[in-house]
């Protein structure tokens, strides 16, 4: 049966309510957890999400959902509300290849992507992305029969790219840990670290350049103050050296984020983030542990909740507000595996991307069908 879609509907229409009735005069008094029925009432009658209610691209959304901590169950009663959504573009602008990519408002905290874009995005196995179709079916608070048949097909998009994607985002999080408890670390277990984030730089970069051959290991140093370093083979003869630079450029960064603290690490641990940023390297992890091991994703880390709050609250940093040097051999072994797994996946190299186009063309085949039976009738 082929999608139906109503252009007329609205954003303020769609909300699952899971028969749930919500006296807003009832509520109780001061900060608590948010429950589905509260963030459907408040996104239905919210002063704050007006804007999204009223948006022009309320009638193309196909998928709407929770993001953040509230999609992974690591929520608390200050956790903000992220909202996350996928709409498909104008068919006009579907005919002339236009794209709006996204729309984003800061004020809260909510992305509706293009159609277009999230798919790109889908296919590199972006984690902020990927999540978005791995979420508890409560979670979706509107989804049409494009959405679902986005969802439907989700293992198209399961690839041995996850392990740059999300190792790399890992290392991301590991970086913002680059306080004194990574700077007092055995000088060479430090290039240990770097040397895995340059590598998961690496991976993107040789995707994109399968011909550039890089070498990348550690070795003993000549430098005063070093053990052992990073060093490279490199081999390259007619590349762009404008990208070549940039690839230098990216790895550079990586090193240098290692080597200070930074004014917002410091002002991390005053604010209770960092073991917030640690909670999210290793719920980074899990996630790409299943997608690698079970072929899914799950964005609702129900489990490893108990674990995760452990992280989040504290209990791998001590009185110093250090990181423990227990939290960082948990990322030691995280990373072991995660090379383990990456030889033993049965997932395949790269998305399946003439079956990723064929049901994108489907879509919008149909999505500009409808639009001329509407004018027609």
């Amino acid at each position: 049966m082929q999608p139906k879609w109503d252009y007329s509907i609205k954003i303020k229409d769609c909300f699952y309510t899971h028969n749930i009735n919500v006296d807003v005069a009832k509520k109780r008094k001061g900060k608590h957890k948010m429950n589905i029925s509260e963030i459907n009432d408040k996104l239905n009658n919210g002063k704050e999400y007006e804007w999204f209610r009223n948006h022009d691209r309320n009638k193309d959304i196909i998928l709407l959902g929770l993001g953040g901590s509230h999609a992974y169950g690591t929520n608390n009663e200050n956790s903000d509300l992220d909202i996350r959504g996928i709409a498909t573009n104008k068919p006009n602008d579907i005919l002339l290849g236009r794209d709006f990519e996204t729309v984003i408002n800061k004020e809260t905290d909510t992305v509706i992507y293009s159609l277009r874009k999230i798919v790109s995005l889908l296919k590199t196995c972006n984690p902020n992305t990927i999540e978005l179709l791995g979420l508890k079916p409560e979670h979706y608070l509107f989804l049409n029969d494009y959405g679902k048949m986005l969802l439907d097909n989700k293992n198209l998009f399961l690839s041995k790219i996850c392990i740059s994607s999300f190792g790399g985002y890992a290392n991301a999080q590991l970086r913002r840990l680059s306080n004194k408890s990574i700077r007092d670390t055995e000088q060479s277990k430090r290039e240990e670290y770097i040397l895995k984030s340059i590598e998961h730089a690496k991976f993107n970069f040789s995707e994109k350049f399968d011909e550039y051959e890089f070498d990348l290991y550690i070795d003993k140093s000549d430098k005063e103050d070093f053990d052992t370093e990073i060093f490279v083979d490199v081999n390259v003869t007619h590349k762009p050296f404008r990208d070549f630079f940039k690839f230098l450029n990216e790895n550079h960064s990586v090193i240098t984020s290692y080597d200070k603290i930074g004014k917002r690490n410091k002002n991390a641990f005053l604010h209770d983030k960092i073991g917030k940023h640690m909670m999210h390297l290793v719920r980074l992890y899990l996630m790409c542990f299943d997608i690698l091991e079970k072929g899914e994703i799950i964005t609702y880390r129900e489990k490893d909740h108990d674990f995760l709050m452990s992280i989040r609250n504290g209990e791998y940093i001590d009185k110093n507000n250090e990181v423990k040097e227990e939290f960082f051999k948990i990322v030691d072994d995280y990373e072991t595996k995660l090379q383990i797994l990456s030889l033993t996946t049965k997932l395949p190299d790269k998305p399946n991307y003439d079956k990723i186009d064929e049901m994108l063309l489907n879509i919008y085949e149909d999505l500009l069908k409808n639009k001329r039976r509407n004018n027609e009738s």
